[in-house]
């Protein structure tokens, strides 16, 4: 495995604290006062709904936006510090696809990868990972809305980073594809690489986030595990649906004690049994609660 080493002082790969932006002309913040870090090799998600800050989060902390206030350290130094070697080490996977559309796929990932100095991935190799390599010699404008993005999420990893800010990455993909790219943001994390996901994806964000933070109108309203979080809001009940005379039933228990509940047990024993599940909040339900909006 290999892992990006952070200067011995640092111990976060982004470390964000009291971050205010307001765009020129603007009359609002688009995000305010914003405070988290994310550690070497974590999955961080950056959950809201369109509007929230997300992107204008992610665009600081890629060098793409200046201007703001409050410290913004990547991979331990200052984001404004840094110069072109900073593009060396991470790579950025954008919701909307952007690439030379008279140009093959294979000339666009040719094209990017010779703007790098360090080592790259073969092109051909990560087509393939995507199931894009019968498609290589192919112009992109011909390219759906779905391979655009498969090819955009592939270009991210080019130059071999340790640092990934995906925004989106599944935006538009069908359910074969989208497992595609979860499982190769799964195998980076295995690799040692940080990756910050924007996405307003719950289900996304639940399956791969090692911590999410909850962002609405510039401000994060809460930071945990999807575990913790699930944990701390849900029913601690059990629901179980069995069949009697015919007819499918449901009954709740109190987790507590469980094993001794004599109605449980003898539910169980008396009754054909069809599904068995907690009753645990989604991050849905939970952002809802904690937010008072809604992901629309």
């Amino acid at each position: 495995m290999s892992a990006f080493t952070l200067p011995y002082e640092a111990s976060a790969m982004i470390e964000v604290k009291d971050l205010t932006f307001t765009y020129p002309g603007g009359k609002k913040e688009a995000v305010r006062n914003i405070s988290f870090e994310v550690k070497p090799g974590e999955i961080f998600g950056f959950l809201g709904p369109s509007g929230a800050g997300k992107s204008t989060t992610q665009k600081i902390l890629t060098g793409q936006l200046t201007g703001y206030r409050g410290k913004v350290a990547v991979m331990g130094r200052d984001v404004s510090s840094w110069k072109s070697s900073f593009y060396e080490k991470v790579g950025v996977s954008f919701e909307i696809p952007n690439h030379y559309l008279k140009l093959t796929a294979l000339e666009n990932l040719n094209y990017f990868r010779s703007l790098y100095s360090g080592e790259t991935e073969d092109p051909m190799e990560l087509l393939k990972l995507v199931g894009l390599e019968t498609d290589a010699n192919n112009r992109v404008a011909q390219f759906s809305k779905g391979m655009k993005v498969r090819l955009g999420f592939i270009r991210a990893l080019l130059n071999k980073p340790d640092l990934l800010f995906l925004d989106e990455p599944t935006s538009g993909l069908d359910p074969v594809n989208s497992r595609i790219i979860r499982d190769i943001i799964l195998r980076k994390k295995t690799e040692g690489k940080t990756i910050f996901l924007t996405t307003h994806n719950m289900a996304l964000a639940d399956e791969l986030c090692d911590r999410v933070a909850f962002i609405v109108d510039g401000e994060i309203k809460l930071i945990d595990s999807p575990r913790q979080l699930k944990l701390q809001h849900g029913r601690r009940v059990v629901r179980v649906e069995y069949s009697e005379n015919s007819h499918v039933e449901t009954r709740e228990f109190n987790l507590k004690d469980l094993g001794d509940n004599a109605e449980f047990l003898a539910l169980l024993r008396s009754n054909s049994v069809q599904t068995i599940h907690t009753e645990e909040a989604t991050l849905e339900d939970i952002f809802i609660k904690a937010t008072g909006r809604s992901l629309a």
